[in-house]
């Protein structure tokens, strides 16, 4: 499942999943699939065929699911999952948006719909699933009035979660994200404080500690633990190096997957490992038909050319392509439309054109999460 995705790592790299994390945190499992290996084996293939783009042997794990537990919540999670990732960037103008918001509602309310039920902890997981899902695409569409009610829903059920740690692993997700962001983000921002003293302590390395036992051992959650601690390290610890790492591990899990290459050849520029860079960017994975990410594509070529080969003339048509192609996009563009606009600013002060440095500065810090990642 994908995460708060964060952390626009989501934490998309965006930063409104670090500011509702108080609140939310996804999980996918069930008790009676735990408790059925056969069942299990299909939950944890169809995640990784859905991870990995592979859309038809997802739909073949589901149907066999339905026949060995027909009409289970998880089957509506695993349905918005698959939705997610095979529209991805998936927006409220999609025709696939209204099956999405559909499946996960469905999830949430067949979740609801028992008084104390015995299977209480599988059903509090799934729906935290389908909520996390649900707020992460509010999130990334910048849909502040759909995520605060959501949210605020969402908290009890949160807190719930923490009477479960010994039962499985996988809820480590949960806590560690509480336990570091809820620790974390007021320091990072001290906007937040007057909000976090509302909300339990947390403890910032107790937290990354959880994180990092979910993304060794946890079968569920290794995608999602390590696109947070790949977010958290850049974002909020300024350890590009670990950033780097974790996002190398996304990437190695689910190769056929865009987003996740995305990042990886992202932090190799940060860390200015160029050739690594380039020879992913020219790689058989990253020919393909998504506007998305080709756009993405074009900006990493302008950081290339402008940081590799020091052509400034051939970065800024780059950068202009990519910032053109991405803003088609809207909000869930702006990170990467930051870079380009970074980099314009950049080559226009040193063509000493003041005025376009400042304008193209002006625009990148208007639509930039994290200021301070700016390829400088």
């Amino acid at each position: 499942m994908i995460a708060a995705l964060l952390v626009k790592y989501k934490l998309k790299s965006s930063i409104n999943w670090i500011i509702y994390l108080f609140f939310i945190y996804p999980a996918i499992t069930n008790a009676q699939i735990l408790n059925d290996s056969i069942s299990l084996s299909l939950v944890k293939e169809s995640i990784d065929n859905i991870y990995n783009l592979k859309f038809k042997e997802a739909d073949i794990d589901f149907s066999l699911l339905g026949k060995a537990h027909p009409g289970h919540p998880v089957i509506y999670l695993l349905r918005g999952l698959k939705t997610y990732w095979e529209n991805y960037p998936l927006s409220p103008s999609s025709p696939a948006y209204i099956s999405f918001e559909n499946d996960l509602q469905q999830c949430i309310e067949l979740c609801e719909g028992k008084n104390k039920p015995v299977d209480e902890a599988e059903l509090l997981l799934a729906n935290l699933s389908a909520r996390g899902m649900l707020l992460l695409f509010y999130a990334e569409n910048d849909l502040t009035m759909e995520v605060i009610p959501l949210a605020a829903s969402t908290y009890p059920y949160i807190r719930r979660s923490f009477n479960y740690t010994t039962s499985y692993t996988d809820f480590f997700f949960f806590t560690g994200l509480y336990n570091y962001t809820r620790a974390a983000y007021p320091e990072a921002y001290p906007v937040y404080k007057a909000v976090a003293f509302l909300f339990p302590k947390g403890d910032k390395q107790k937290g990354l500690r959880e994180l990092q036992l979910v993304a060794k051992n946890s079968i569920l959650f290794k995608a999602e633990s390590s696109l947070f601690l790949s977010g958290i390290s850049l974002s909020i610890e300024n350890n590009y190096e670990e950033a780097c790492n974790y996002s190398k591990t996304l990437h190695e899990l689910y190769p056929a997957n865009l987003q996740y290459l995305g990042i990886y050849i992202k932090n190799l520029l940060l860390i200015k490992r160029y050739d690594e860079a380039e020879k992913l960017i020219k790689s058989d994975g990253a020919h393909t038909s998504n506007s998305f990410f080709k756009a993405q594509v074009a900006i990493f070529n302008g950081i290339l050319q402008e940081k590799k080969y020091y052509n400034d003339k051939l970065s800024e048509q780059y950068y202009i392509k990519g910032v053109h192609d991405i803003s088609l996009f809207g909000y869930f563009g702006n990170e990467y439309a930051a870079y380009g606009y970074f980099g314009l600013s950049r080559i226009s002060a040193r063509a000493g054109d003041t005025n376009y440095k400042k304008t193209y500065l002006k625009k990148a810090l208007e639509l930039a999460d994290f200021k301070k990642i700016n390829f400088d």
